[in-house]
């Protein structure tokens, strides 16, 4: 994929809008140490009537400590299965100083894949978390080749949806006085 430097704002509202958060959580992140995000990613068929794939993983989200010209930058690490989808996300973080020094480290096991439709596979993966009475693992959805980017969605979104309570505990310590 060509990244030149102009923004190409409809093409990136495309890419942003293809991927979904199906079922959200609600909880901050928190603003010292690591946070675990656990998700369902359901990827459509490549074409219609083939298979759809469902995979359970988990981002692990590491802030900085220490922030030094090597920690400046925001550190995807296995999100991205081809290149092209990888250079989207760097081209889309580029726009943004909101993840100057976090560390993103996604982990996944093995593909599951299901015959149901990405709406079939998605309500059954609802079902089973309401009966689990689990609250903190996510389900998102992709189009063939865009997991990873589903995937940095829903981190990002944990990110800037935690961000005023993770600025107002830092007044509240003394580190923004």
């Amino acid at each position: 994929m060509n990244f030149s430097h102009e923004f190409d704002e409809q093409r990136f509202f495309e890419i942003w809008t293809a991927v979904r958060i199906e079922r959200p959580v609600n909880f901050s992140l928190f603003t010292f140490g690591d946070q675990q995000l656990p998700y369902y990613l359901v990827t459509g068929a490549p074409e219609p009537g083939a298979t759809v794939k469902v995979r359970k993983g988990e981002v692990l989200i590491t802030r900085a400590m220490i922030i030094t010209p090597d920690s400046m930058e925001p550190e995807f690490r296995n999100f991205f299965e081809e290149q092209e989808e990888a250079d989207l996300a760097a081209f889309l973080l580029s726009r943004t100083a909101g993840f100057s020094n976090l560390k993103f480290s996604n982990t996944s096991g093995p593909e599951r894949i299901v015959s149901d439709s990405v709406e079939e596979a998605v309500d059954k993966l609802n079902k089973q978390l309401d009966d689990e009475e689990e609250e903190h693992t996510a389900i998102l959805s992709a189009p063939p080749g865009m997991g990873g980017i589903a995937i940095m969605r829903y981190a990002a979104e944990r990110v800037w949806e935690s961000a005023p309570g993770n600025i107002q505990e830092l007044r509240e310590r003394g580190f923004l006085n």
